[in-house]
This record gives structure tokens, sequence and C-alpha cells, in this order.
């Protein structure tokens, strides 16, 4: 867990120290402006954007009941961000699961993808599919149950 959040921790740091600067000066919105960007990519970049995470096994159950997707992903990867972000409020549908904290989550991306923990990898009706696009994600969303 302490992984996810090192990127978001030192951005947040580097922020601060880019602010000091300005402020130190006088130029206190300068300062602001730096530090808010900072805060605001630390964000973006955090677990906090992402729909709750479940256990793979979970995840599996609750898709075998309604068939929405399983979405596997883990924290700083830069494609799980665009489709999370493209995705938007659909995301929330798609049954999520970080496989930096679930090792049978880690271990099926292993297994679809040669030994690779190549994410984000979709499970859609049993079937895995590496790093889709985002709008046929959103096809398979709108045609769950």
């Amino acid at each position: 867990m302490r992984r996810a959040w090192t990127g978001p921790v030192l951005l947040l740091i580097a922020g601060a120290g880019a602010a000091t600067g300005p402020f130190v000066q006088g130029r206190t919105g300068t300062g602001a402006v730096l530090l808010l960007v900072f805060v605001l990519v630390a964000g973006a970049t955090s677990p906090l954007v992402f729909p709750r995470s479940v256990g793979a096994v979970e995840a599996r159950r609750r898709s075998a009941a309604d068939g929405r997707p399983v979405v596997f992903w883990r924290p700083g990867c830069t494609y799980c961000m665009r489709l999370r972000f493209r995705l938007g409020r659909r995301a929330r549908r798609l049954h999520w699961v970080d496989i930096w904290r679930d090792e049978a989550g880690a271990e099926l991306v292993r297994e679809a993808n040669d030994g690779d923990e190549t994410v984000p990898t979709l499970l859609v009706a049993g079937r895995a599919y590496t790093n889709p696009d985002p709008a046929w994600v959103r096809e398979q969303v709108s045609s769950a149950r």
C-alpha cells in the first residue's frame, strides 16, 4: 500500500519545495498557483481517483453475477489513469482490482500476459484484454446487465 502513495507524496513534497521560493520572495500568488498545480497532479495520480478496489476472487464473483467487466490496475500506471478518466462516471460500474494489493489479481494478470504484470488488463466474460481502447471498454460497460 505504501508504494501506491510514493509518487503522490513526492509530488506534494516537490510542490512545497517549488512554492517556497515564491512565498519567501513575497510572490504569494505565484507560490499558491505553483503549489495548487502540484496538489492537483498528486491527487490525479493517487489511488483516490479510482473506484474502491476489491479482491480478484470477489470481483470475478460479482462479474459473473452482473456481467460487468473486471479491471486489473495498479497505482501510478498512466494507461490505467487514461482508462479511468476516459470512462468518467462509467468507471464506477466496473469491478476494479489493484494488483499491488491483491496477489490473486496479480497472478491472473501474469497468466494473461505471458508472465508480465501489464495493466490495465480487462476481464470480460472470462477472457482477458490487455490495455484495451477506452471506447471499447465503454461499449462493454453499456452492454453489461
